[in-house]
């Protein structure tokens, strides 16, 4: 009986032990949130800028079309045929370019949101491993913390996530309104 319950015990620590080294190596491995941030500076400097950025004000500052010019502009080509076509290409050109663009922005932002995500979600378990490896109070306060700021961050950053693609998925909405061609926004 005796010794059932020492090997009980042994077993006990064992398993402690055993979660202990696993929670301490996923902190160890956890890529700091000051690493990941200097990483996604280094990214951006060696990027070359893709052209304009368009944003909320520089499109809201743009004319809105009249509804009397816009259903003009497609009846104009057809009337003119082969010489309205030269004259439409290179608008065509100049508009593919900003929908590229537009397109292209959001993606970016996207993915360096879902970069960001990652890096915060792995912060948050590294930290949750420190948390259960404490064994001070003070320590553990400060760690929980700092998980939960980390844990909000994660939030914003997920709401963030869901604009860009909801963006990028408003962005092909209206290219499909407009009569885009689908290449020029994949």
């Amino acid at each position: 009986m005796n010794a059932r319950v020492t090997l009980a015990r042994y077993a006990r620590w064992a398993l402690v032990g055993a979660a202990l080294v696993l929670s301490l190596d996923r902190l160890a491995s956890a890529q700091s949130l000051g690493a990941v941030a200097k990483e996604a500076e280094a990214q951006r400097k060696t990027t070359k800028s893709s052209g304009k950025v368009y944003t909320n004000d520089t499109l809201r500052s743009a004319p809105a079309p009249t509804p009397a010019a816009a259903p003009a502009a497609p009846a104009t080509p057809a009337a003119e045929g082969a010489t309205g076509d030269a004259k439409a290409k290179p608008d065509l050109a100049k508009d593919e370019g900003a929908w590229r663009d537009r397109i292209k922005t959001e993606r970016d932002a996207l993915a360096r949101s879902e970069a960001f995500s990652a890096a915060l979600q792995s912060q948050i378990n590294g930290l949750y491993g420190e948390f259960t490896a404490c064994q001070s109070p003070p320590q553990c306060s400060e760690v929980s913390a700092k998980r939960q700021k980390a844990m909000g961050e994660l939030e914003r950053v997920k709401k963030d996530i869901e604009a860009h693609t909801k963006a990028i998925a408003d962005i092909q909405e209206e290219a499909r309104k407009m009569g885009v061609p689908a290449g020029w926004v994949r």
